[in-house]
């Protein structure tokens, strides 16, 4: 399929500059995949379409203080840094910001009070992507030097950095929220549970493909950079028993999806000589798409390459809950694999028409 197959045009007053108050006040758009009918209500509606012996899988990743401004020495010019995921005690791979930041560069981030923290740049990658090794771990001092790394199309800021984290998050590490989790409240979290909605975890630390935008037209050529999935064993086999007993797996967010499709396919292949641990993109391509249409999911602690689009077989996830995504992206063409893609144009055209908020501080929409 062509980039240009995922392409809509969206006013820019659509995307939405502030969350809500209280967090489960956003609409929800629901798209009956079997039917292609859509309804309009809110959020705290979203209970109804659940039910108990379900499953809902949240990301608990936490977005860390990643966005580092800095100077380059001796020049004084003006650099950033973004850390995407922490490689041993001081090093670390990034994505910079500034001019002509090459090997062997040295980047001052400012402290208050205390010397600078100096990053050398020692091994570059692609495009802006960058390794560098800090004089000193970091982690310590991301509150006083780093800040949250909102998203580019967000050019207000938060009066509350934590609005940008959802009720559940845990594992620090990411350089984004899972934003389709940030409409729940612990109250509601609690009521769906009560309901007999049991609730399942996974980590995956959301990285560069949050911001770099696909560039090739033939979307097979796009690299997906990889991200940390994890999925413990306690989980893995909550998701696991629910399939066995008719309960539906509910991702939130797809971020879930990427990690329990991640698993699936790690459970397809086990013990396979045709399973390649570097990469569970090329393991997908050894086996036939139609092969086994659901999988239990394993337990997993990688670093995911999965790249879905549009003729993915879907073997752990029923149910999708997600905001409305950008034109182009990758995110797009995910829910486009999981609903069909004009489906998921059509539900965003009439979505803009009825002025609902795009993006990741926006309202939701629930595929089912």
């Amino acid at each position: 399929m062509r980039l240009s197959d995922f392409d809509y045009d969206l006013p820019p007053e659509r995307i939405a500059q502030h969350p809500l108050e209280p967090r489960d006040a956003s609409r929800l758009l629901v798209l009956h995949r079997d039917t292609g009918a859509i309804e309009h209500r809110m959020f705290r509606d979203l209970g109804e379409y659940l039910r108990p012996g379900d499953v809902l899988v949240l990301n608990q990743t936490r977005v860390i203080p990643a966005r580092l401004p800095a100077r380059k020495l001796p020049s004084g010019g003006a650099a950033e840094i973004l850390l995407l995921r922490q490689l041993d005690e001081r090093r670390w791979l990034v994505v910079v910001g500034g001019k002509r930041i090459a090997q062997g560069t040295r980047l001052e981030v400012s402290r208050t009070g205390g010397p600078g923290v100096i990053a050398t740049v020692i091994e570059e990658r692609d495009e802006n992507e960058r390794v560098v090794e800090f004089d000193r771990p970091i982690n310590p001092l991301l509150k006083e030097i780093g800040e949250t790394p909102l998203p580019p199309y967000i050019t207000e800021p938060l009066d509350d950095p934590e609005r940008y984290q959802t009720v559940f998050a845990r594992a620090e590490g990411s350089a984004a929220a899972p934003t389709a989790g940030l409409h729940f409240t612990g109250q509601y979290l609690i009521g769906l549970q009560q309901a007999g909605i049991q609730i399942a975890y996974c980590t995956l630390h959301i990285g560069l493909d949050t911001f770099a935008p696909v560039r090739e037209e033939n979307i097979a050529d796009h690299k997906m950079h990889t991200e940390r999935a994890v999925l413990k064993p306690e989980d893995a086999e909550i998701i696991n028993n629910a399939r066995l007993r008719g309960g539906r797996i509910v991702a939130v967010g797809t971020t879930a999806v990427r990690t329990l499709e991640t698993a699936a396919i790690r459970s397809l292949a086990y013990g396979s000589p045709s399973n390649d641990p570097a990469s569970v993109q090329r393991t997908l391509q050894n086996f036939p798409a139609d092969a086994c249409p659901w999988r239990p999911v394993i337990a997993i602690d990688e670093d995911s390459d999965l790249f879905i689009t549009p003729g993915f077989r879907f073997r752990a996830v029923d149910i999708l809950l997600t905001n409305f995504h950008l034109p182009r992206s990758t995110l797009l063409m995910l829910v486009s694999a999981f609903a069909g893609r004009e489906r998921i144009l059509r539900a965003y055209r009439e979505a803009i028409a009825r002025e609902y908020r795009f993006y990741s501080l926006g309202d939701a929409c629930l595929l089912l």
